[in-house]
Formats: C-alpha cells, structure tokens, sequence
C-alpha cells in the first residue's frame, strides 16, 4: 500500500507518522511518500519520519521528494495538507479583518475566504495531476477550509474525502469524561466544515442510549470550559457546538479579544521554528510533546481510520466525514458538502440518516451553505464582484460598506496568489 502525503514538509508531519507508525495494523503502508517543494525542511522531517517508524518498529519504506507527479504516482491514497502562503498569509488573513470590525481566523469569515481563493486552484491542480499519475487513488482532504476544498474536488469529479479533527476530538473528550473507551461514542454530528453541532451522544453505537443530557448535568462546565462559552448557552442549547461557533455566538466579543493579544499565527509560527530545532535533533525519534500545542490533535488517527476504511478489506466503518449532502440535509442542495456520520468503505462514504436539525441550526448550516456555493465561485473564477458577493452573504459579514472595505483589503493583501487581480 502507497501513501503519498502532499505538504510532508508540515510541521504537522510527525503526528502522522506516529499516528502510521502505532496503528499500522489498520493501515499497512509498504511506501510513504512525503512530498514538498520547501527541500531543505522536508529532509529534516523525512529523517524524523524514518527514525519514528524505526522505533516502533515499522517496515515501511519512507521517502522524499519535490516532484509531486513521481510522488504520488500509483499511490493508492493521497493526503493534502497544504497553506498556501504559509504563516505569512495566515497571519494576514486574522489582521486585516480586524480593521473592518470582523473576526480575523483563517478558515472562517473574511480570512477563510482568502484562503479558499489561494487554496482551491492548486489543489485542483495537484488533484488533476493525481488522477493522471493515479486514477485510482482516493484523495483525502485536511486543507482548510476543508468544506469549500472538497467541495471543489468532487465538483471536478474527484474520488476525494474531506477529514477535519473536530469531531474525533469531541469523541475522545466525552468518553474521557464518562470514562468508557472513545470506540463507545457515536456522535450525532451535524453542519459543515468547522460549524458543527453535537446533538447526542450515543453510548454503543448509532442506536445505543442518547447521553448527552448527563453529559452537560454531570460535565456540562467542563465543556463550556473548554468552548470558552458561557456555561448557561450548553443548557439553554441542550446540545453542543463546535468551538468555531464561538465566532458567531460571541463575535464581537472575540474582535475584541483578537484586538488586544498576539495573533495564533504570530504564536504558531514561533511554535514552528522550535519544532524544527528539535526535529533537527538527530537523536529525537518520537514526536515531541510540544506539538500537541501546535493543534490537530488526534488528527493522525481520524486519517488512519479513514484511509484504512477507504483502502482495507475489513467492512465499512462509520466515521465523521466532509462529503456530498445528496438529500441528507433536504433544504441543501445534493452538491453541498456536509460534515456528518457516514458509512465509509472501498466505495466511498455515505451519510448515515440525521434527524431534522433544530431551525436555529438549519437557518445557519443554509446560511454559511450558500455563502460556500458564492465563495467556490469566486475561487474558481476570479473577480472582485464574486468576492464583494461571497462575503456580503457570510453571516459575519452581512453588511454593504463593510464587505466594500473587506473585499479591497482581501485583494491588496493576496494579488501574489490572485492571478486575475
């Protein structure tokens, strides 16, 4: 079995190799091939990468390289992890949205729009350059923002799969809290990429008992915690959101707090360049602990279990996945992509049946939903007016000057990634 990574040269990379490394009974790759353009940083990581599999005692073959269509050619799987632009755009994309009075983060509002207009156009290219180099090979897709990217591939008719880490990271937090092993949680997970509701919590499987109602009684300030909302809005909810709804449930108190503290990239970015030194380290052959702060956590087992579903012989499994609402959610178009329960096999996934959301989550999954179609637009065809469109509809947004003073501000700070601007 051959895995090709695209991006190996992350920071991110270690955390998936040991996530390869301890779970290779699930996934038995014979070949790893990391691939980036950024040569001097992707040795290092290969040499890591090579010195984790050697200690745990993998067989697998590691390898480097910078030319994308020999590193993926007959790859039975492909996984995308790329920032176009790097820290320096991220960065970017969480300040200037600031100066109109919006939340500056990069896979929502203003910022996430410029990084789907810089992000969408290469990865359709390394995807067209897959399907040459590998017809056969599933796509698997962690570049954010995941919904609009995959959304983009199998739009262009792409055997693609979007994973984000949201949802295994709840799994795990909830069975640590009702002590049972993560395998016992299935969550009912509902919305798109990074605008997410958990609305049970299933003990068992997808027909085991709904306790979620004694996880907020016995746990629910432990929750909040961590959501950094108000403990109060879980009880008023009865369910519990993402911790990207924070932007939209407490948005102008996140401005704020934006405004007056160093931006994640600025903190991300010095996080990045002590990883290197101690990846640098010839004797270093584990991850280190510092990169559990860097984010994706678990994010190295959601791959493992998707890549493995996708590519085993063992059955379906279900798993929590960004892929085609085809009338899961009615009131969205079948193109849509949503993140839910799905069934996942050699086939694909498939949604698993979800209950008719709330209307205060229906209203908003429609509402980002169509601002995803508007910015899928302006990403694949250029132009100031679908960008002013695209945002004047996210719900962040949603007023005329405003989207003026953004739309200017998206184009000054990204024309190198803009061709047509």
């Amino acid at each position: 079995m051959k895995l090709a990574v695209v991006g190996g040269g992350s920071t991110y990379t270690p955390e998936l190799i040991d996530g390869f490394a301890r779970l290779r009974d699930t996934l038995p790759i014979t070949e790893l091939v990391l691939v980036d353009p950024a040569t001097e940083r992707l040795e290092l990581i290969g040499a890591l990468a090579r010195r984790i599999f050697a200690r745990q005692g993998h067989p697998g073959l590691i390898t480097t390289t910078a030319d994308l269509d020999a590193g993926v050619a007959g790859a039975d799987a492909v996984l995308l992890q790329l920032r176009i632009g790097g820290q320096a755009a991220r960065l970017q994309d969480e300040t200037w949205p600031l100066e109109c009075g919006c939340v500056g983060q990069e896979t929502t509002g203003a910022g996430g729009l410029a990084k789907a207009l810089r992000t969408v156009p290469v990865v359709l290219d390394i995807a067209e350059r897959v399907r040459r180099a590998a017809p056969d090979a599933w796509i698997i897709d962690f570049t954010n923002p995941v919904g609009i990217v995959t959304r983009a591939l199998l739009g262009a008719g792409h055997k693609a799969v979007g994973l984000c880490n949201v949802a295994i990271g709840f799994q795990r937090k909830f069975a640590a809290l009702l002590d049972v092993a993560p395998a016992e949680i299935h969550l009912g997970h509902v919305g798109l990429n990074h605008l997410t509701w958990e609305t049970a919590v299933r003990l068992g499987g997808p027909d085991g008992p709904d306790v979620l109602p004694r996880l907020l009684a016995e746990h629910g300030a432990a929750v909040a915690a961590d959501l950094r909302m108000p403990r109060a809005v879980l009880d008023r909810l009865g369910v519990v959101p993402s911790y990207y709804l924070r932007y939209f449930y407490a948005h102008d108190e996140v401005v704020r707090e934006l405004g007056e503290k160093p931006s994640r990239a600025a903190e991300v970015a010095a996080m990045e360049r002590e990883l290197l030194a101690l990846y640098a380290d010839p004797a270093l052959d584990e991850k280190p602990a510092l990169l559990a702060r860097r984010g994706g956590a678990f994010y190295s087992e959601a791959a493992v279990d998707l890549a493995g579903a996708l590519l085993g012989d063992g059955g379906p499994s279900v798993q929590v996945v960004n892929t085609r609402n085809d009338g899961t959610l009615p009131f969205l178009p079948d193109d849509a992509v949503i993140e839910v329960q799905a069934r996942v096999d050699g086939a694909g996934p498939v949604p698993l049946p979800v209950p008719a959301p709330d209307p205060l989550h229906a209203g908003l999954i429609a509402h980002v939903s169509a601002y995803e179609d508007l910015a899928l637009d302006a990403a694949l065809r250029g132009g100031r007016e679908r960008v002013f469109r695209a945002l004047l509809a996210h719900p962040l947004v949603g007023q005329f000057e405003r989207a003026e003073g953004l739309t200017d501000r998206l184009i000054a700070h990204n024309k190198e990634h803009l061709p047509w601007a």
